[in-house]
């Protein structure tokens, strides 16, 4: 639930009062497992981390190549993001002190896996990490389009994966 407020609403969205009632909870129930709304964004922060990084890097790693790797963790991360922006939320709140750990942990973990990709592709690592760069840039990029624009934006899925892993 917080995770959709998030995306609906940005930070100020995850918060005890409204999160209670959309739930139809008391505060205080809220209240018992969050002390307060710093815990409650830095839970939610953290299951975004799990939920649209670690599981889908799972998802990712049952394709057989590092190609089909890439298509697939394109295809899952835009599909998440035209169901409802979280990603760009915590990017617009990338300054608060609670989320700024937790996004740049998940940015560098993210970065790292692309680069491995890459170096799987027979990329050296300088060249992996500028095209782990460009792929997430393209990413983030697509994201906020999404948000903003929904009717312009057309998948670049497999031109983007060609030419990220062109030599």
């Amino acid at each position: 639930m917080a995770l959709r407020a998030l995306a609906e609403g940005g930070l100020q969205a995850v918060a005890i009062e409204p999160l209670a009632a959309r739930a139809g909870a008391t505060k205080g129930s809220v209240y018992h497992h969050f002390p307060n709304r710093e815990a409650l964004l830095k839970a939610t922060a953290e299951r975004w981390e799990r939920e649209h990084t670690e599981k889908v890097i799972e998802v990712v790693e049952s394709e057989r190549t590092p190609q089909d790797k890439l298509k697939t963790l394109f295809a899952v991360v835009l599909d998440r993001t035209r169901k409802g922006s979280v990603e760009m939320a915590l990017q617009a709140g990338a300054t608060n002190d609670v989320v700024a750990p937790v996004l740049r942990r998940v940015t560098e973990k993210r970065l790292t896996y692309l680069a491995e990709l890459f170096v799987q592709l027979g990329f050296g690592e300088a060249q992996a990490r500028k095209r782990a760069l460009i792929a997430f840039s393209l990413y983030l990029g697509q994201a906020q389009m999404w948000v903003t624009l929904p009717g312009l934006v057309e998948p670049v899925l497999d031109e983007a994966v060609q030419v990220l892993t062109a030599k």
